[in-house]
């Protein structure tokens, strides 16, 4: 390591004056640091650590920290000097290579890297993918840490934020509304309007498309089927807009609804693509806090085709 850097990766100014002072003398250092470019000759470069980047977000997150989380690094140490930051919904494969052409080692997730939503390593057991991607990411000296259950913690959630912002509907929403209030839209326009805002190439509905809605849930990701169905049933919202549902759950659900003569409507968006705006804008909020660094957001993008 360099002698100008402490234990922990961090620029030792005193250390670097130090070692001038021994080569060239006290005298010759103050004439340096006299001349017009001293400035650029010893200018300090913060460093982070992953650590200290996991700190500086959780400073902002009410609660923080949590006694259980799955919000833990998946690979990588905590101690690893960062070199550049990218958030993404999933660290894909495709996103760990990008990640490493952009020489960034820290990649903030919202999701599981590894199938399922504790990471287990062994949740199927010789799993030659999961060790294929611990490989790859050992090869890169790319640390991951998951970012879920205190993004969607933050004042406001980050995660839903984020996709009203992208849909320009952060004007509808207060803190703590589950419902928003919008000007009467037919479930047709609003789906077409999240498909165009967030990119998204194909969006699915139950209902009928001309039903005009004026109060409108939005619940993007995986909230399960039951938290979806018990909010139906308690907010009784005229559209329901998510992420992604067990088809045998909340889709059956709302099917029912409708034809028992409901005026209601289920959108659903997909799941990595229903988050993602949200990870896009941890970068903005972000990037303020750590200034010397370079915070790129990589979509991860559906993992399907259309045919």
């Amino acid at each position: 390591m360099d002698t100008n850097f402490d234990d922990n990766g961090n620029y030792d100014r005193r250390n670097f004056i130090g070692t001038l002072t021994k080569a060239a003398g006290a005298a010759a250092f103050l004439s340096i640091a006299n001349t017009s470019g001293a400035s650029e000759n010893i200018n300090v470069h913060k460093q982070y650590t992953v650590q200290d980047i996991i700190d500086i977000i959780l400073k902002e997150i009410p609660g923080a920290p949590f006694n259980q989380t799955v919000d833990t690094l998946k690979s990588g140490s905590a101690g690893q000097q960062v070199t550049g930051i990218v958030t993404t919904m999933f660290a894909t494969v495709d996103i760990i290579k990008q990640a490493a052409k952009l020489k960034a080692n820290f990649i903030i997730a919202h999701e599981p890297t590894f199938y399922n939503h504790t990471d287990d390593t062994n949740w199927v057991a010789g799993n030659k993918v999961v060790k294929a991607k611990q490989d790859l990411l050992k090869q890169h000296h790319i640390a991951v840490w998951r970012f879920h259950d205190y993004w969607h913690a933050h004042k406001p959630d980050g995660i839903i934020y984020g996709v009203l912002k992208k849909t320009g509907w952060n004007k509808y929403y207060k803190e703590g509304q589950r419902v928003l209030q919008i000007p009467s839209t037919s479930v047709k326009d609003i789906a077409l309007h999240f498909k165009s805002s967030l990119g998204i190439e194909q969006v699915r509905v139950i209902g009928d498309l001309s039903v005009a809605c004026t109060r409108v849930s939005v619940m993007p990701g995986a909230w399960g089927g039951q938290r979806q169905v018990t909010f139906a049933e308690a907010e009784s919202p005229d559209v329901l807009i998510i992420g992604e549902t067990p088809e045998w759950e909340a889709a059956e659900y709302y099917r029912d609804t409708v034809a028992l003569g409901n005026k209601k409507a289920l959108i659903v968006l997909g799941h990595s693509v229903s988050e993602e705006p949200g990870m896009e804008w941890l970068v903005d909020w972000l990037k303020p806090k750590v200034p010397e660094l370079t915070v790129t957001h990589i979509a991860s993008e559906s993992p399907f085709t259309w045919v």
